[in-house]
């Protein structure tokens, strides 16, 4: 047997510590069109700087899209007000652009700037960064960051704090050997108050039936390329007018596609309007998606990741399925 992988995240950094001790009143944001870990990383992290003693606000220019985050969208403006702005810093949590913000990047501009990212795309900006590929979920970088003030999580901070660890580990499905340290950190979650079973139903429960016929729909499109390493599917703008947003349920898709015998990668590509499409991407560990994303202007991680175009569908399909040729046909 060779020696036991172990993936350790990174401490947090000093100056992130120092630009919240110097700061009093702060502005959280996070990216357009937030998921679990957005959401939970950006609420924890308000919780914890009230806390503090800090003035906190948590800002998003949404759209809420996925129905495990829409009961949070009350919690977050959808801009900051000329009182919050005055004298703010800012903490952008799950990506390290500012223009990822959306319609919130304009208030941003400018102001003292933190980042705390874990995309394999992301970059060190801002007067502190806190950047680590490593680690599991932001929400567990948030954990850290807790506990590096010498707090633990409050009960309402770690079903936060949990629920976005669950979304970007996939319920755990993600997690690979030598990432003992993700459970450590979700047992100390658990402990805190966070809960496995309320929290694997609020990211798989509540579904309409509309959502289930639109997943057969989509199913049935699925095309095999590179002899069924690379699956492809496509929702078409009539499905998103027909079933709405709410419709959507694209996690449990991509479970099922990827228990496909023989699968490496799986592609959703959706007209999002008529002139623009949204693409999301995964594999199972052959090919880096993030790399294909990026150079479309999107972004994530190895096995996950997404982006966004103009044009139809039948015209990007032909140029994102040769972006796979290489990698899976090696």
């Amino acid at each position: 047997m060779g020696p036991e992988k172990t993936t350790r995240s990174l401490p947090v950094p000093p100056s992130l510590i120092q630009f919240i001790n110097e700061g009093s009143k702060f502005i959280v944001a996070g990216h357009k069109e937030p998921d679990g870990d957005c959401i939970g990383s950006q609420l924890a992290l308000c919780s914890f700087l009230r806390r503090l003693g800090k003035k906190a606000a948590a800002c998003s220019a949404g759209p809420f899209k996925r129905t495990e985050v829409l009961p949070y969208a009350g919690s977050f403006n959808a801009a900051p007000g000329r009182d919050e702005l005055s004298g703010a810093r800012v903490i952008v949590t799950d990506c390290s652009e500012l223009e990822r913000t959306g319609d919130l990047l304009p208030f941003l501009e400018g102001l003292p700037l933190a980042i705390i990212d874990h995309h394999a795309t992301g970059k060190m900006a801002g007067e502190a960064g806190y950047l680590d590929i490593h680690a599991p979920s932001v929400t567990f970088m948030i954990t850290k960051l807790i506990e590096a003030f010498g707090g633990t999580p409050s009960r309402e901070e770690a079903e936060l704090l949990f629920f976005g660890l669950c979304t970007d580990t996939g319920f755990f499905r993600h997690t690979g050997e030598g990432e003992a340290e993700t459970f450590s950190l979700a047992a100390k979650l658990i402990e805190a108050g966070a809960s496995p079973k309320k929290t694997f139903l609020a990211m798989n429960g509540n579904r309409s039936l509309d959502s289930r016929i639109l997943m057969g729909l989509v199913l049935a499109r699925t095309s095999a390329h590179y002899g069924g390493k690379l699956l492809v599917s496509t929702e078409a703008y009539e499905d998103t007018r027909r079933f709405g947003l709410e419709g959507r349920d694209s996690d449990t898709l991509y479970q099922l596609l990827q228990s496909v015998k023989g699968v490496e990668c799986i592609m959703i590509v959706r007209q999002e309007s008529p002139g623009r499409c949204t693409v999301g991407l995964r594999s199972r560990d052959a090919v880096d998606v993030s790399r294909i994303a990026g150079k479309y202007g999107g972004g994530g991680h190895k096995n996950a990741a997404g982006l966004s175009m103009d044009g139809v569908i039948s015209d990007l399909l032909p140029l994102l399925i040769a972006e796979f040729k290489e990698p899976l046909c090696l």
